[in-house]
């Protein structure tokens, strides 16, 4: 008689529910797994067959068939063997099949009956809450980060026997409690920032409203400190934004041991030298560096110097706020709500328009350097910056801007209004708002509308400009504690579109 017992698979950085039905037949002796098995997969014959002799156990001298169900859904990694290994038994009357009911088994076996912690094992829980599964079993060093999802009963065991003689009703398995979240790290401070008002002024509101920014000036002018320091002055994550992350950094396999939930937003900062697989996600179904900065930032520093091709991948993710890839492998939905920070020169050496130093480059070379942002890219991004020179009583002086902790109250402020005027179901930032949504949300006094439209004709914005503006305008009205948006709102929010704009509307 066929058993079954429920299991998942990872598809992207989902859990899939699998059925694992085996059946055993008096033929020659074999073990066959159908049912679109990877490689990984294939293999966990001989390791069930070991893990169950050193167990002291018997595998049957039977042709067993392991079915894993939905036949059409490629089924990857090593988390299928414990499910396989209690079902092989029940088929072959080793334990009671009744035992496996209502419940879910996640885990690889070692070839002497341990068992070894996957990754995933916290999108595994997620999905058998969402199921109703009234308890998940998993090994034990696995148990403490999937016990973070709230209403689901985790067991840990350290060996296959431990859970045989669970499911027999001879011993009992530990019930897992949740890992403790990771303390939040000692970051970089803004008050280290000497100078750059403007810059700082808009890192504050970038924190406020989840808005996308570009900084550019000269080397060593501060725009990679600036960026660093934007995780310090963003909200704290809520339980349901740090779950996002930690699933993620779970699939990922980016954990440290004994980690829970994570207390940082996160900042991924790649090497200009990435390519679109390892931005957007491989072909593996991997997530890439856009869905690993979901609820933080992603920072691309010296953003000219990435591919062009590369790029114009975050268009569409900048966007919907999620990457839909589309492989061989299969077809998985990444989330990627971060906020953007570009950091660039204004040319090959760097010194364009600066006071004293000369710029060697043409303006061939300036064009074609700067070729590589491209108008839909740029028209995403919500603030332009120049961050300018120092001088050098500001830069050398032993005064203290304003500390990172200020800064945040602020932010925390304008994002708790947000949150209340969306209400439930909708986005908590001004930036993760559609457009009719923002047009509803933002009311504007008379003459800042006025004012509002006459920007579109005169800098000829387009629409997606237009929102970007009206949110960023909603955002410096939440700064200011203002239910409506005001003309000074709109005018600052102006100041921050491209440098053809601002000249444009001087």
């Amino acid at each position: 008689m066929a058993c079954t017992s429920l299991s998942a698979t990872l598809l992207g950085i989902d859990a899939h529910l699998v059925e694992v039905e085996v059946d055993t037949v008096r033929r020659l002796p074999a073990t066959v797994i159908v049912g679109l098995p990877a490689s990984s997969v294939r293999e966990a014959s001989e390791r069930v067959r070991s893990a169950i002799v050193s167990s002291g156990l018997e595998y049957p001298k039977l042709r067993v068939t392991v079915n894993l169900a939905p036949a059409d859904v490629r089924k990857r990694g090593t988390g299928l063997d414990l499910p396989i290994a209690l079902g092989v038994l029940a088929a072959a009357d080793g334990l009671p099949s009744c035992a496996l009911s209502e419940r879910m088994f996640f885990g690889e076996l070692g070839l002497e009956g341990e068992l070894r912690p996957v990754a995933g094992s916290l999108a595994v829980a997620i999905l058998a809450a969402r199921r109703g599964v009234k308890e998940l079993v998993v090994p034990a060093r696995s148990a403490g980060r999937a016990a973070l999802v709230p209403g689901l009963r985790v067991l840990g065991a350290n060996t296959l026997g431990e859970v045989v003689a669970w499911t027999r009703g001879e011993g009992e398995l530990k019930v897992a409690t949740p890992l403790a979240a990771a303390e939040a790290a000692e970051g970089a401070d803004l008050a280290d920032v000497r100078g750059q008002e403007q810059a700082r002024r808009a890192l504050e509101i970038a924190a406020a409203g989840g808005h996308n920014l570009l900084l550019v000036g000269a080397p060593g002018m501060g725009k990679t400190m600036l960026a660093a320091r934007l995780p310090s002055i963003l909200p704290r994550m809520n339980f349901r934004e740090a779950l996002e992350a930690t699933q993620v950094h779970s699939v990922a396999g980016l954990l440290r041991p004994g980690v829970g939930l994570l207390a940082d937003r996160p900042f991924r900062a790649p090497h200009h030298s990435i390519s679109s697989a390892g931005l957007i996600g491989s072909a593996s179904l991997r997530p890439g560096e856009a869905c690993l900065a979901h609820r933080g930032v992603l920072f691309l520093d010296e953003v000219p110097e990435f591919s062009r091709r590369v790029l114009e991948q975050l268009r569409a993710p900048l966007e919907a706020r999620r990457i839909l890839l589309a492989r061989a492998a299969g077809t998985v939905v990444f989330p990627a709500s971060f906020a953007l920070v570009a950091a660039a020169n204004p040319c090959p050496c760097g010194h364009w328009g600066h006071p004293r130093l000369p710029c060697r480059c043409t303006d061939r070379d300036r064009d074609r350097y700067l070729s590589r942002l491209s108008g839909p890219l740029m028209d995403r991004i919500d603030l332009h910056v120049a961050v300018d020179n120092v001088d050098a009583d500001t830069l050398i002086g032993g005064g203290r801007s304003e500390c990172s902790a200020s800064v945040r109250e602020r932010v925390e402020r304008a994002r708790g209004r947000q949150r209340a005027r969306s209400g439930d179901g909708l986005p908590g930032s001004n930036a993760e708002l559609s457009g009719p949504q923002i047009r509803t949300l933002a009311s504007t006094s008379a003459r800042a509308g006025r004012v509002l439209r006459d920007a579109v004709e005169r800098l000829a914005l387009s629409g997606r400009g237009c929102d970007r503006v009206l949110k960023l305008s909603r955002t410096l009205a939440d700064l200011d504690d203002e239910p409506r948006v005001h003309t000074r709102h709109v005018a600052e929010a102006l100041s921050f579109r491209p440098q053809v704009a601002q000249e444009a509307l001087c």
